[in-house]
């Protein structure tokens, strides 16, 4: 999709005034190091290029200047109509299966994320590994409670096991031989869970490389033979926005050190 979409990425800190980026003034100097914790540069940060924007929440002011509710990302902005198309990541990976597919490569243009034939079985996997996965870790890291924290983490732990077991038969993908929007949207919790909701958000029952042998394979195919995957994975932004912007939950926001190896190679 990089071929038609320009990219513009915020700072990892997510602060008081939320999603923000780059100074404008400062987007051309060299950013500060990762480790340096700079709330102004960071490595792969941008500035808005289309209004010079300081947070996320003024271009959801200029789409609609009573807007209400939350200042999410991702957001597809349209720069015709100067306005926000869409804000929701399950719809965006539909939108972007097909909707420019005469303008790509033949190559990109083949790749069906959501095809005819697994749809029913897609919609049915996705429903509980994100009510499982995709939010259990949320919901057992924010949780406020020991009861709400079980409540979460013990379905988590097994979904896990469920997807484990899956990928048992030797199958390369969720759905078997074929790379789908199923993949993509697992792949998004999966690659932060050892480095980031192992320790950050207490799903500490096991550790993806170590405890779940067949979805860590899942994981490294995807990560090393499929470039989009890793060229779209940055561990700094990951790591840093995680324990940096969560004080609730890391109120000195130290960042940790490790993992020494953020996705081991794949073997």
């Amino acid at each position: 999709m990089f071929y038609l979409k320009d990219v513009s990425v915020v700072h990892p800190h997510m602060l008081e005034g939320g999603w923000h980026f780059v100074p404008k003034d400062k987007a051309s100097a060299k950013p500060a190091p990762a480790s340096a914790h700079d709330n102004d540069t960071f490595p792969n940060a941008t500035s808005d290029p289309l209004f010079g924007s300081s947070h996320l929440r003024d271009l959801y002011f200029k789409a609609q200047p009573d807007y209400s509710a939350r200042f999410t990302v991702p957001v597809v902005w349209d720069k015709k109509e100067n306005t926000i198309v869409n804000n929701e990541s399950s719809e965006i990976i539909r939108f972007f299966n097909t909707a420019f597919n005469k303008e790509l490569p033949a190559d990109k243009a083949k790749l069906d994320l959501y095809p005819e034939d697994l749809k029913k079985e897609i919609d049915e996997l996705n429903e509980w590994v994100y009510n499982d996965i995709n939010n259990g870790v949320y919901k057992s890291g924010f949780a406020s409670t020991q009861e709400a924290y079980e409540a979460a983490v013990k379905p988590l732990a097994k979904a896990l096991q469920k997807v484990e077991d899956r990928l048992s038969d030797g199958r390369e993908f969720l759905m078997g031989d074929r790379l789908t929007e199923a993949d993509v949207r697992l792949y998004t919790t999966i690659i932060r869970y050892d480095p980031v909701y192992y320790v950050h958000f207490k799903c500490n029952f096991g550790l993806i490389r170590h405890n779940y042998p067949n979805l860590h394979k899942w994981l490294q195919r995807l990560y090393w033979n499929n470039p989009a995957f890793k060229d779209t994975t940055d561990f700094d932004h990951i790591k840093e926005h995680y324990f940096y912007s969560h004080s609730q939950i890391n109120p000195n926001r130290i960042v940790p050190f490790g993992p020494d190896v953020n996705i081991e190679p794949l073997k």
